[in-house]
């Protein structure tokens, strides 16, 4: 039996067909194509992307969602995109290290996902993934970005509810917000809230939103002690009510990243660095001339 016909097999109550069905599609193997092409979505799992720089708690945060959702009997996957190593273009793993507290309960499940390079954070293989868990049929999936500036701003192509999750000492980075952030947020979550200045800087954050004319929430929350996780579990549990245009513009965005992995799809990043590397002290080399070949 071939990997395509294997798709009514994957489900959230069988973890093993899940992970080997993600395994197939991330390294591309045998069957991987007909499988996305045959995969049926018979519930509209919301797709939520947690974004926002290091350090403002999102593991944490994502820990504390999951523990209140599993309470109500959701089952909820996990996708945690991990910086890729630039010594074994691997995962590091870092943030499946932090949510060990959910290995064992059946209704989670947690797989790291290198980001392979892309600046965002993201790539093509977790649109794809992403896919793979709505098909098997999870109640909510958890895509948890890198955090990495401007670039962060990709994961508005992947979710259907995006929450940006700050502390209060962004409020120095609030121009950057402003120009970046305030275009992709349906939430920003103003996480460790129990700092000095989160009051401040809510504030400033609402009227930055109410310039955009958006509705966007601004949640305080202190996810290490569950603080104002019902208000997150609130919103993320509305009807989305996603309109023909939003639905259309998401499913454009999908559509660009897998095409233009499609196009760069004959570019191998280690065999680009083992050419380089021989070349690199050579006095005639020219960065430039070497790309055109390529």
């Amino acid at each position: 039996m071939n990997n395509a016909n294997k798709i009514s097999a994957i489900s959230f109550t069988d973890f093993k067909s899940v992970a080997r069905a993600l395994t197939v599609v991330e390294n591309d193997l045998p069957g991987a194509a007909d499988l996305l092409k045959n995969l049926r979505f018979d519930k509209e799992a919301p797709i939520i992307g947690i974004t926002g720089p290091p350090g403002a708690g999102k593991s944490t945060l994502v820990n504390a969602l999951i523990h209140q959702l599993t309470e109500r009997g959701k089952n909820v996957a996990v996708l945690a995109i991990d910086p890729t190593s630039p010594f074994n273009f691997g995962s590091l793993l870092g943030d499946r290290i932090r949510m060990t507290s959910h290995f064992n309960s059946p209704n989670v499940f947690i797989r790291s996902l290198a980001t392979r390079g892309s600046l965002g954070g993201l790539s093509a293989k977790t649109i794809e993934m992403s896919d793979v868990l709505r098909a098997a049929g999870f109640d909510y999936i958890f895509v948890e970005t890198v955090g990495v500036g401007q670039s962060e701003i990709e994961i508005a192509g992947l979710a259907d509810l995006t929450l940006v999750v700050l502390v209060p000492e962004s409020g120095d980075e609030i121009q950057n917000i402003k120009s970046g952030l305030m275009e992709i947020a349906d939430a920003f979550i103003i996480n460790k809230a129990d700092r000095d200045g989160a009051d401040f800087f809510v504030n400033n954050l609402k009227k930055l939103a109410g310039e955009k004319h958006k509705s966007i929430a601004v949640i305080k929350t202190v996810a290490s002690q569950n603080t104002g996780i019902e208000e997150v579990i609130n919103l993320i549990e509305k009807p989305n009510g996603q309109k023909t245009e939003r639905r259309a513009l998401l499913l454009t965005e999908k559509a660009y990243s897998l095409i233009r992995q499609r196009r760069m799809a004959n570019v191998d990043k280690q065999n680009l660095h083992r050419q380089i590397a021989e070349l690199v002290d050579k006095k005639d080399f020219n960065l430039y001339s070497f790309v055109d070949k390529w």
